[in-house]
């Protein structure tokens, strides 16, 4: 077992405090893509992201941040490396960064017990709870919305378009 220094704990809240940059109600720890942070050496780094998706184009933008908020903290030399394995799941967002999609108007994704419970992979008639005004009677409009991790829906109650972050 590895253990953490007072120093990596603060560089790694830090860091772990950096807005996702196409979700920034949410910071990349909540979002869960922060997996480790290690210092190699006076005033040098390593943060390991892991992306939602392989072809995430806002992973340079995270790192570009993450380097930013670790330098003006005294740190010198930022090393980001993504690592895609084990590769990265809805059940990696906090309780936390839930709550916050929601309050923000995007449907976060099932809690991990709720869809263990449901028995199986992710129905395309899925019901999900509007983010408006908690209607489940929402409908499907795009598989694809603002990002590639969200769909587009819309509530049939409140007539209201609504993102929902994809189940992985």
């Amino acid at each position: 077992m590895v253990t953490t220094t007072p120093l990596e704990e603060e560089l790694l809240r830090l860091a772990g405090a950096v807005p996702d940059p196409e979700l920034p109600v949410i910071s990349l720890a909540e979002l869960g893509v922060l997996r480790d942070l290690r210092v190699t050496g006076p005033g040098r780094v390593q943060v390991e992201l892991t992306p939602t998706w392989t072809g995430c184009p806002a992973l340079d933008t995270m790192a570009a941040d993450i380097t930013e908020v670790l330098t003006a903290h005294g740190m010198s030399e930022v090393s980001v490396r993504t690592v895609l394995s084990p590769a990265w799941s809805t059940d990696a967002i906090s309780p936390e960064g839930r709550r916050k999609l929601a309050e923000h108007g995007v449907a976060p994704p099932r809690t991990p017990a709720a869809r263990h419970a449901s028995g199986g992979p992710v129905p395309v008639d899925l019901a999900v709870r509007c983010p408006h005004c908690g209607s489940v009677d929402t409908r499907l409009l795009s598989r694809f919305s603002s990002t590639a991790c969200k769909t587009l829906r819309r509530c049939e109650s409140c007539r209201e378009p609504f993102d929902h972050f994809k189940e992985l």
